[in-house]
């Protein structure tokens, strides 16, 4: 029996490809950057070509790589950016427009109109989603509303809308397939996450035609096959979930309680609530769980919107550093930050703030102040945010009567940074547990479509899977822990009133 899994991990960034054993052992991975596009403050966008190209080509080396072929390749899984919002032709396949980033902020009047009329409710209560720019719904409204003829090409049925798990499967299908999973059709705004299928009245307030949306799927599923000449075969597609869910899988977080955080672009921290829609009232929002069949499963989930993508900066925006992996050497050469607090609100805040129009601010410098604090800042600021969220998830645990969390386990690119793990254990107050594969936003991607493949036969057998690398134990007095976080509620106050 074949048991290795392809996972195609298309990131905010980058396109990755993964080759993974029956194991969950990486084989074989390849990575490619692709461009950032800023047509203006506040818009983000990407070249869907681009993003394909890339996906594609990493995916072709990672099986040349691993010394397999297609015909050893048992299901592919894709995971994806969330939200990222793609209006494509159905005839030619081609982008009407660039896609929409996530992290994009255009559509903001929108919301506010939406929140204006009274809707936020409605659109909770359906969705588990505030109305924020953030998700897809209003992108696409954005997009229909502002490129010419696409509205009345959406109403001829000539149009395609996905986010980009649909599109890379649309590519890879050779148009055959126009399918989304329910962890993606959650963030748009759009899906009723209770039955899991499209509103009409909400689809009515954002003037969306169904036409153009893609069928859903639970998570792990035989979406379709590849066009053969792609990867050598004609290959199922077998799992599908956005980013977040795919790690909250791939951690192995598949009961109510457990919590991961993802450090990547942005930070994510999910914990999962098993079948039960849990609102929050502290500034979190409800999301469907990487669902392996069509019982609805749900995860309160918090997102930063600038986790990783600070240290980017300090190297493309202030060249300060060469590399993203010298920034723990240049923030260890201080043993703090010097009283300088980062807020990297560049795209505003997410949770628990949702505050649209705050912008980036660093306080605190004196004439002391060295790029070194600035740096040990940025990376503290990536713990400050994800504390921000587990402190208000504990306020939902509590407030509903649930256990609070009581380890933190952890992955994405900056979990390898051990001087920010420890803060973030010293912060929280509980263990962060970082796991010998750090790749699971991937590894959920493989583990879902395994499971459609039967590599594995239940949730058990991956539960039994996943192994500790590492687990780093808080060892800050609670008192100072409790100063630091005031610390950063007092900088984000002056970053939101400014």
């Amino acid at each position: 029996m074949k048991t290795h899994l392809l996972a195609l991990d298309q990131g905010t960034s980058s396109s990755r490809s993964i080759v993974f054993d029956g194991q969950g052992h990486i084989v074989a991975m390849a990575q490619r950057e692709f461009r950032q596009i800023y047509p203006q403050p506040g818009w983000v966008e990407h070249d869907p070509l681009e993003i394909w190209d890339t996906q594609l080509a990493t995916a072709c080396e990672a099986l040349a790589k691993s010394g397999l072929t297609a015909a050893d390749i048992a299901s592919i899984g894709i995971t994806n950016q969330r939200e990222t919002t793609v209006v494509w032709n159905r005839r030619t396949g081609l982008p009407v427009y660039n896609a929409i980033v996530w992290q994009d902020r255009r559509a903001e009047p929108t919301c506010a109109a939406l929140r204006a009329q009274g809707h936020e409710a409605l659109f909770r209560q359906r969705t588990g989603l505030i109305v924020d720019a953030y998700f897809s719904g209003t992108k696409l409204k954005w997009i229909l509303d502002n490129v010419e003829g696409a509205r009345a090409a959406a109403g001829r049925g000539e149009l395609a809308f996905g986010t980009v798990d649909s599109w890379l499967l649309w590519q890879l299908t050779g148009g055959a397939v126009h399918a989304t999973d329910v962890s993606n059709a959650a963030r748009t705004l759009m899906l009723d996450v209770h039955a899991n299928r499209w509103d009409d009245e909400l689809l009515a307030l954002l003037t969306v035609p169904r036409e153009l949306l893609p069928a859903v799927h639970p998570s792990s599923h035989v979406f379709g096959h590849t066009r053969p000449e792609l990867l050598g075969a004609a290959l199922p597609v077998g799992g599908m979930a956005g980013d977040q869910q795919s790690a909250l899988f791939g951690q192995a977080c598949f009961k109510a309680g457990l919590a991961k955080n993802t450090y990547g672009t942005g930070c994510f921290m999910l914990m999962h609530t098993g079948a039960q829609f849990q609102t929050s009232g502290n500034g979190l929002i409800t999301t469907s769980a990487a669902q392996p069949g069509p019982t609805p499963e749900f995860a309160l989930e918090g997102s930063v919107f600038i986790g990783g993508a600070v240290v980017q900066w300090l190297r493309d925006g202030l060249r300060v550093i060469q590399g993203s992996g010298q920034i723990e050497a240049l923030a260890q050469s201080v043993p703090d930050a010097g009283g300088v607090v980062f807020v990297p609100a560049f795209t505003g805040l997410g949770a628990p703030y949702w505050d649209a129009n705050a912008r980036g601010a660093i306080v605190g410098l004196t004439r002391g102040s060295t790029v070194a604090h600035i740096a040990r800042a940025a990376l503290e600021s990536i713990a400050f945010q994800s504390a921000a969220l587990l402190q208000a998830m504990a306020r939902d645990a509590a407030a509903s009567g649930e256990a609070a969390v009581t380890e933190l386990r952890v992955d994405g690119g900056a979990c390898v940074n051990d001087l920010l793990m420890q803060f973030q254990a010293d912060l929280l107050g509980i263990p962060v547990v970082r796991p010998k594969v750090i790749e699971t936003t991937a590894l959920g991607a493989a583990y879902l479509a395994g499971l459609s493949a039967g590599v594995w036969r239940d949730l058990d057998e991956l539960s039994a899977q996943w192994q500790v690398d590492r687990r780093f134990l808080p060892t800050l007095p609670r008192e100072r822990a409790a100063e630091r976080m005031a610390e950063w509620d007092r900088a984000v106050r002056q970053t939101v009133a400014g």
